[in-house]
């Protein structure tokens, strides 16, 4: 796959950003990978282990995670990820455009000013 810059992934679809946002502790199997998303939100995103899987996959194919040695010794069929650096600088990239938008949504009055 040829190199692509940061911004030209973005925007990131909600899972695959939940996915690497679950990623930036250190590496994990892919049940655990949604157990973590599902536990950050709450409900607030149906997920699905078809598309977890379907959102690693196109995660691996764009450079923005790998597969890592790990639980394989364990259970040959578990697989584990980790982030890559293109995909820190893209998570990144995304969370900076995200902020982005928030920060138009108070401006506009539809949500309240930060705490900060």
């Amino acid at each position: 796959m040829p190199f692509k810059s940061s911004d030209s992934l973005l925007p990131l679809t909600p899972i695959s950003f939940e996915v690497l946002l679950a990623l930036m502790d250190g590496e994990l199997h892919g049940y655990a990978i949604l157990q973590a998303v599902e536990a950050r939100l709450a409900g607030k995103l149906p997920l699905r282990t078809g598309t977890m899987y379907r959102a690693l996959a196109r995660l691996l194919d764009e450079g923005l995670i790998e597969r890592a040695s790990g639980a394989q010794d364990e259970d040959p069929r578990r697989r584990n990820y980790r982030i890559t650096a293109h995909g820190r600088s893209t998570a990144k990239a995304e969370a900076r455009r995200l902020a982005d938008q928030v920060d138009a949504a108070r401006a506009h009055r539809l949500l309240p000013e930060s705490r900060r």
